[in-house]
């Protein structure tokens, strides 16, 4: 039988972050679901109740903690599945820091883009 090979760490940093990252997205998901497919359907979100829901405090700290959580999950996802796949060496250590400026450009949007829709920011 073949040897079992991860490149986590066993209960290193990364493996519990992204445990604790997964336990976080099915919480925020199912409040997503429910509040967006179940309560209001999806024909009747608007912009304006996007603005009016991002403008409440929790709403807004819960979608920012979603963009966060997510990006760090995928992205910590990619990249160990790219060094299981035998990624080494100085195409690893780019792989890595692209997927670092990705996801720092992808948060400072996404938190642009909640800021706008609160209202904060014109």
């Amino acid at each position: 039988m073949a040897e079992h090979y991860s490149s986590f760490e066993y209960k290193g940093t990364r493996w519990f972050l992204q445990r604790i990252t997964a336990v976080f997205l099915i919480g925020v998901l199912a409040f997503h679901f429910m509040l967006l497919h179940f309560v209001n359907h999806a024909a009747e979100v608007t912009f304006l109740g996007t603005q009016a829901r991002m403008q409440q405090v929790g709403y807004f700290g819960t979608m920012i903690a979603f963009l966060v959580t997510a990006t760090f999950h995928g992205v910590n996802g990619v990249y160990n599945a790219l060094v299981n796949q035998g990624l080494s060496g100085t195409r690893k250590t780019t792989v890595k820091w692209v997927l670092i400026v990705a996801s720092g450009v992808l948060i400072v949007q996404g938190i642009r883009t909640a800021l706008y829709m609160a209202g904060i920011i014109a």
